[in-house]
């Protein structure tokens, strides 16, 4: 049966057209095929997809007709893209210290809705959301699942958890007056200070809708307080909230900087270590031994570095954290690399732009990772990190029909990532430029 146009009135017809997907079998004819465990495969090939998922992934003579296909001959395709660190509900701006005492949720919700699509436009049709308060990330996160908003797939963390006056404490920064008269925040507000507050928390995230755990197991670089690296966390309150998770069939992802926080993260069973700048041998010596993921995001440290040397940007407090995180990160994650640290993609935009997270792909390169790695670490590896290893990072048949296009081989230039000419998202083309 072929599929009915959607019929709407005014601006409901614009968003709702092409979200869902399309029932009947569609076809792309692509000239390359990027396959994150060959590299690149000269074609064509033909990729059938129904449903929103792949069925067909042949390749075919030369002169196969474009007849009723998405001919992408001149193209070279690649599985649709993941980021394993976003925060959807926001970007950081000048701006951004008082705009939590100016905006109300639905403004930071309807923001969220522009940040989504340019998200999937540039060629990121998954993301794990990493923290958003108001239950922001979750309400988006349905909204796109049910057609009415056009983003990515999400695995949204909700409220991230942190000890008091950590990174992620929502009261850091706020007068005292002020702060008795919102009151102190407790393990569902995502504060704890004990093992009995972390299991609470973590069936508050559970509570909430969350897909995944975020805790801050050291301080950071954009909370309103001194140190960005020192320890946050006891390994017995990791251990609990971990434990906790996995009874909810929930992973737990640790912002840590600073090395300690991260060991006792890491000691605690956490999936994946966000950021990791201060990292030492013996640590990232304990990430290999335990699989621990490193996920750097190089582009959030760029993006801080380089704001941090105008004036008024940051408060006074975070400037001398951002210069030093923003040059450290990316020296730690060479030497992880060199190591063989497990590692996948993430940007932590909200932090840089959302839209513009291709560019992480070539400040890995700089440090010295080959782009077949640095694709990896967006597709398959990305994808084992979110247990989606036999749904997400591939296009094979069974596989979800996500898909990115760009001209160009992207192991010679990286940089052609940053400007995909086609999207495939669950079957339907979300960017097809001319």
């Amino acid at each position: 049966m072929r599929a009915q146009p959607v019929r709407a009135f005014g601006s409901l017809a614009v968003l709702m057209a092409g979200l869902l997907p399309a029932a009947q079998a569609a076809e792309v004819l692509c000239g390359r095929l990027l396959d994150p465990a060959r590299g690149v495969l000269e074609g064509p090939f033909r990729l059938v997809h129904e449903q929103g998922r792949f069925t067909v992934v042949e390749k075919v003579a030369a002169g196969e007709p474009a007849t009723g296909t998405t001919d992408l001959r001149q193209s070279t395709c690649l599985p649709g893209f993941i980021d394993l660190h976003v925060h959807l509900a926001g970007e950081q701006g000048k701006d951004s210290y008082s705009e939590g005492f100016r905006l109300n949720p639905a403004d930071f919700a309807i923001r969220s809705t522009v940040f989504a699509s340019r998200t999937v436009r540039a060629g990121f049709t998954t993301v794990r959301d990493l923290g958003a308060s108001d239950g922001v990330a979750i309400s988006l996160r349905n909204a796109i699942n049910q057609g009415w908003v056009q983003g990515p797939r999400i695995f949204a963390a909700g409220k991230s958890i942190a000890s008091t006056g950590g990174h992620a404490d929502p009261r850091n920064g706020i007068n005292q007056n002020l702060l008795q008269a919102l009151g102190y925040p407790g393990p569902e507000q995502g504060v704890v200070d004990s093992v009995d507050e972390a299991r609470k928390a973590v069936r508050s995230r559970y509570k909430e809708g969350a897909d995944v755990v975020k805790i801050t197991a050291t301080g950071g670089v954009l909370s309103y307080a001194k140190s960005a690296d020192n320890p946050q966390f006891t390994i017995e309150e990791v251990e609990a909230v971990v434990a906790t998770a996995k009874d909810y069939g929930m992973h737990v992802a640790a912002h840590a900087h600073g090395n300690e926080g991260a060991r006792r993260a890491i000691m605690g069973g956490v999936r994946t270590i966000e950021h990791g700048s201060y990292l030492d041998e013996r640590t990232m010596r304990l990430m290999k031994e335990k699989g621990t993921v490193l996920v750097p995001t190089l582009s959030a440290g760029a993006y801080a570095s380089d704001k941090a040397k105008i004036d008024g940007w940051f408060p006074e407090i975070i400037r001398p954290k951002a210069i030093e995180v923003g040059t450290r990160i990316k020296e730690t994650f060479g030497r992880a690399y060199k190591m063989g640290v497990p590692f996948a993609f993430g940007t932590d935009s909200g932090v840089s732009a959302h839209g513009d997270n291709a560019r992480e792909f070539e400040l890995m390169v700089e440090v010295g990772v080959s782009p077949l790695d640095a694709i990896r670490a967006a597709t398959t590896s990305a994808a084992k990190v979110l247990d989606q290893q036999n749904q997400l990072g591939q296009i094979a048949p069974g596989f979800h029909a996500d898909l990115v296009a760009v001209s160009g081989d992207p192991l010679q230039d990286i940089k052609i990532l940053k400007t995909p000419t086609h999207v495939l998202k669950s079957g339907v083309w979300v960017r097809a430029d001319p």
